[in-house]
């Protein structure tokens, strides 16, 4: 793309590739703390209501595989048209969930339509903006991201005052799914609004946007890249999906924690919004960190305080304060979420070879998916077998685990001007 015949201007970002991010971001945000409360409404116990929660990281892992090829064939806007539209049939569905089973295969589809969603708009983002405002853009649509997920939970504990219905929660990310789907369908061509994209086109078929080559190339053979890139993976890529595990595993205790101390659903939604809220405020700050210090100052600092953070809860279940102790850990797990902001894309992108990125990020991305699938089903088992405070303690202890790994193994593979 020329720069110079389509002059690339922020605005016109905001449209195609922001608000329907933000929007369907919100709506994501808002449902994930009220998931196992409303497993829990339909009569599941602790572990039950993990295992329900998990299936939206098992969907997320699920559509990391076929979304690429899709991608290329559809298109980057048709197939987030399309995931928007899956996703408001799943959440459908789970407002007319009758039984934790339901409500389970119901958030297994939203996962998928939402990992679906998540690769078009990064590749709608590599089709359409300029290499040199590229990293910005992606920067941008993370920290969008992040909005979605900080508004999300606010907006789901009014819904629940107003209401007096957790399930009238998945209506709002329904109401956000279809509000973004309109914002793309109305919209006129990208091409025609950024200026055509970088393609190639073979002697058989239409030319394929820059980004729809990207997340194919993401995909297709992902096995294949996994296994000649087993040195890696089976190392730091361990680390990786133990950052995966840790963050999917916060996003699950903690609504799992507030069901079992008694926190009413309104109050469980608001206090994640405010831990949302940190975490959103430090995002920019892990890239000046990473960028600084290097790193493993961002990485080191953040599982470790996950680790202490999960293992502080894992005591307090019991004790007097223990709705104090909740919020507190819930604050102090955010910020060291937030300092670890973006530390896996980083990771990612200064192992891959310049040359031929994708199929490495491919398979880097879905081995941290593969921890973040992992841990909430690991957190149902050992909550099912002996108690949620358990489950807690050894996320915790696998965090600090991770930590070590990171310390020998970032040294060893990251070149040593990004320590």
């Amino acid at each position: 793309m020329s720069s110079s015949e389509h002059p690339f201007r922020w605005r016109s970002l905001a449209l195609p590739a922001l608000l329907p991010t933000l929007l369907f971001s919100i709506g994501e945000g808002a449902i994930l703390p009220i998931i196992p409360i409303v497993a829990d409404r339909l009569g599941a116990d602790l572990a039950t209501a993990g295992l329900v929660a998990s299936m939206i990281m098992v969907g997320h892992l699920i559509g990391d595989i076929p979304s690429g090829w899709l991608i290329s064939k559809t298109g980057e806007r048709p197939a987030m048209i399309g995931a928007a539209f899956v996703a408001a049939v799943g959440l459908g569905l789970a407002i007319a969930s009758t039984s934790p089973f339901m409500l389970g295969a119901s958030i297994l589809v939203i996962g998928i339509a939402s990992a679906v969603f998540a690769l078009a708009r990064h590749a709608f983002l590599t089709s359409f903006v300029p290499q040199s405002y590229r990293a910005r853009a992606l920067s941008t649509l993370g920290g969008t991201f992040r909005l979605g997920y900080f508004v999300g939970p606010f907006l789901a504990a009014g819904v629940i005052a107003i209401t007096g219905s957790t399930t009238a929660v998945f209506g709002l990310h329904i109401v956000g799914c279809v509000a973004a789907a309109v914002v793309l369908l109305l919209l006129r061509d990208p091409a025609a609004s950024f200026g055509a994209s970088a393609a190639s086109r073979s002697a058989h078929g239409p030319s394929t946007p820059e980004g729809g080559q990207l997340v194919a190339q993401e995909t297709i053979g992902l096995f294949r890249t996994m296994w000649a890139s087993r040195r890696i993976l089976t190392t730091l890529g361990v680390g990786a999906a133990l950052i995966g595990a840790i963050r999917a595993s916060r996003a699950v205790i903690l609504p799992l924690w507030a069901v079992s101390i008694g926190i009413g659903d309104a109050n469980t939604a608001l206090i994640i919004g405010i831990a949302g809220a940190i975490d959103f405020a430090l995002f920019y700050a892990s890239g000046q960190i990473m960028d600084r210090f290097g790193r493993l100052a961002s990485a080191l600092p953040s599982m470790i305080g996950l680790g202490l953070g999960h293992l502080a809860l894992s005591f307090s279940h019991d004790l007097p304060g223990n709705v104090v102790w909740f919020i507190s850990v819930a604050m102090f797990l955010s910020v060291a979420n937030g300092i670890g902001s973006g530390i896996l894309m980083t990771l990612g992108a200064d192992l891959a070879d310049p040359r031929n990125p994708a199929p490495f990020l491919g398979a880097w991305r879905f081995t941290a998916d593969l921890g973040g699938a992992g841990a909430p089903l690991l957190i149902s088992g050992v909550t099912a077998a002996v108690s949620l405070s358990l489950a807690t303690g050894v996320m915790g202890v696998l965090a600090l685990a991770g930590a070590g790994i990171l310390l020998r193994y970032i040294p060893k593979y990251v070149p040593r001007s990004k320590l």
